[in-house]
């Protein structure tokens, strides 16, 4: 009994090749397309690209959700939340400076993850094949 046999399951029949990970996150988190790396994943800041202006991949398909959301804020709560203690600590400014910067840094750092968060996780979802990649 081979592989290509028509009565095996489809659970033990064998999928498509694996495609490389590390290279398709690495290219998501530079907003580029997760197969060439030369396109651009996005048509403006968060839209995905129905496909890649070089390769021609179709992106469509990816499906992103609220996981970018969610990386970002805890990645910008964590960064924020903890120096924002340490400033407190160690300089003591007036509790509207630190409303201000504070406030300002953390708008500034979510808005330049959430992107990249975006193309990380399409980068995942094409190297694993989801979604009908």
């Amino acid at each position: 009994m081979s592989f290509d046999d028509p009565t095996l399951r489809p659970e033990f029949r064998p999928g498509p090749p694996e495609r490389p990970a590390l290279p398709a996150i690495l290219r998501g988190l530079r907003r580029c397309c997760p197969n060439c790396g030369k396109g651009r994943l996005f048509q403006g800041y968060l839209r995905l690209a129905p496909a890649c202006p070089a390769c021609g991949e179709d992106l469509s398909h990816a499906r992103a959700d609220d996981g970018p959301a969610y990386l970002s804020i805890l990645l910008t709560a964590k960064v924020m939340g903890t120096l924002q203690l340490l400033t407190y600590d160690l300089l003591r400014p007036d509790p509207w400076v630190m409303a201000v910067v504070f406030s300002l840094g953390v708008v500034a750092m979510a808005l330049y993850l959430l992107p990249r968060f975006k193309g990380l996780i399409v980068g995942i979802q094409w190297a694993k094949r989801m979604h009908g990649f």
